[in-house]
């Protein structure tokens, strides 16, 4: 049995140093959406191919998000009435409520400060086969994109950087309400976030796990054997 519970302790042990260490957060824009008054949910697709209709409302928020299964909400509610209710809807046109949340100083790239108003919203009255992104152009200039087209900064914030991986301190910005997946076209590229889709292990980790666990049962099986 001595031998037995010594190959369980360097079989927990090995484990233990083969499990990856939380996956780093990034700071993004994420994007949501809010069919006829709706609450918020996580877009399926980026801004440049959604198109809203009329009565719809479109969130963007910044915020530093822990893999995939961590984002946060803006935190103005998709009110269509409330931001387009004063506009009046004309032939051939469409009336999209946009939401922009830069979120708040601990979201912010190092050197950089949200903009003193943190929710900036509008009514973007736009032809009607306009996208997401069209509409949020139209409220909230100038926008700027990455050579892949993922959405990078809004309003002119953040200046620089596009979903750059930030180490995991603990404080993130997300946590408030977690969509469980990110649109490729709203938050990191697939490259940026290989192996972090959740902060699960990569397969090199779960088949070097499988063979020690292989390798542990035999240990402790010839160990019975031998008592």
């Amino acid at each position: 049995m001595g031998a037995a519970a010594g190959a369980l302790l360097t079989l927990t042990a090995v484990v233990a140093a083969a499990a990856p260490a939380q996956a780093a957060g990034y700071r993004y824009w994420s994007f949501w959406e809010s069919d006829g008054g709706k609450p918020w949910a996580y877009a399926t697709q980026g801004p440049a191919t959604a198109r809203p209709a009329d009565g719809d409302a479109i969130g963007f928020r910044f915020a530093i998000s822990n893999g995939t299964n961590d984002a946060s909400r803006p935190s103005a509610a998709p009110d269509f009435t409330g931001i387009c209710g004063g506009v009046e809807k004309k032939d051939g046109t469409k009336r999209i409520a946009v939401v922009v949340d830069f979120g708040g100083p601990a979201d912010a790239p190092p050197g950089e400060t949200p903009p003193e108003k943190p929710v900036k919203v509008g009514c973007a009255q736009v032809r009607e086969d306009a996208t997401g992104a069209e509409a949020l152009a139209v409220v909230a200039k100038p926008l700027r994109y990455d050579g892949a087209a993922m959405l990078c900064g809004i309003a002119g914030y953040p200046a620089r950087g596009c979903g750059e991986p930030v180490a995991d301190t603990g404080e993130t910005g997300g946590g408030t309400g977690g969509a469980g997946k990110t649109p490729a076209s709203a938050a990191p590229s697939a490259s940026a976030t290989a192996g972090e889709d959740g902060g699960g292990p990569s397969f090199g980790v779960l088949a070097g796990g499988a063979a020690v666990l292989a390798l542990g049962g035999a240990a402790i099986w010839k160990a019975r054997r031998r008592g």
